[in-house]
């Protein structure tokens, strides 16, 4: 059957939605945990040095809207700039979180433009992997970089789309396809995602899901977006898993004329 139960596998663990979710940017935690709740992700990625997951504890607690009994939770490195800092953030996460060892690695190169530094990213994810974590991986779009830290050990590679919280949607399509096409772990297209749009248009390369925070936080409404993306991404899935009919330069009739009599 077409419509038959399709699911992915990361570090092991089997997963319906495609759709994972970060949680900054929202005007409070109500709104959080309304807008995760309506996107039907499964996991929900924290930025553990901008958010409190239990090291501050006087301050609210973001694990009170987003359960761990009923997500995962994905630690993200978010903020670090240099590979010690973002090891050393993960081995925090994983005291946190008892032991919990799935996270999400970025080592930035500037503030500017938010932009990936491969040489640090590839030594914090060695270091890291060594130490028994799963790394999910933020990269740039470079088949072989994401080849490169696959081959690593990386649980899922995670190429931009676009600059970090730009909201521009894929720009470069033809990556992102040849990544994916010679991928043996998940791709999950992170960062550059604007709209519902956006999202199908990475399902429909072929990506195992996509990982966004700022198209729904910053949108007028963010509960309906994430519902919108909800939908994107299933639709998206769909047509991909359906095979689209091949794109043609000229017109092609609808109800043919071969073999009707006049």
């Amino acid at each position: 059957m077409s419509l038959e139960k399709d699911t992915f596998t990361i570090a092991g663990k089997e997963y319906q939605s495609r759709l994972l979710v970060g949680t900054g940017k929202y005007k409070d935690m109500e709104e959080t945990r309304l807008a995760i709740a309506e996107s039907g992700a499964e996991i929900v990625t924290v930025a553990v040095r901008r958010t409190n997951i239990g090291q501050n504890k006087n301050e609210p607690n973001i694990l009170e809207v987003i359960p761990p009994e009923k997500y995962t939770i994905l630690p993200n490195t978010a903020g670090c700039y240099d590979a010690k800092t973002a090891v050393r953030t993960c081995k925090l996460a994983r005291e946190l979180l008892d032991g919990h060892n799935l996270v999400k690695l970025e080592v930035l190169g500037d503030e500017k433009t938010l932009f990936p530094d491969v040489v640090a990213t590839l030594e914090a994810a060695e270091e890291l992997i060594k130490d028994d974590f799963e790394v999910m991986v933020y990269t740039n779009d470079d088949p072989i970089m994401a080849k490169r830290l696959e081959e690593l050990g990386c649980v899922a590679v995670m190429p931009l789309a676009a600059p970090i919280g730009s909201g521009l949607g894929i720009r470069n399509k033809l990556n992102i396809l040849t990544i994916v096409e010679n991928a043996k772990v998940p791709i999950l297209v992170d960062a550059g995602v604007g709209t519902a749009s956006d999202a199908a248009v990475a399902m429909e390369l072929g990506c195992d899901g996509v990982l966004m925070n700022t198209a729904i936080a910053a949108a007028k409404d963010p509960i309906l977006m994430a519902s919108a993306m909800r939908k994107a991404i299933e639709a998206g899935r769909e047509a991909y898993r359906a095979g689209r009919m091949p794109a043609k330069r000229f017109a092609s009739a609808s109800s043919p004329l071969d073999g009707m009599f006049f």
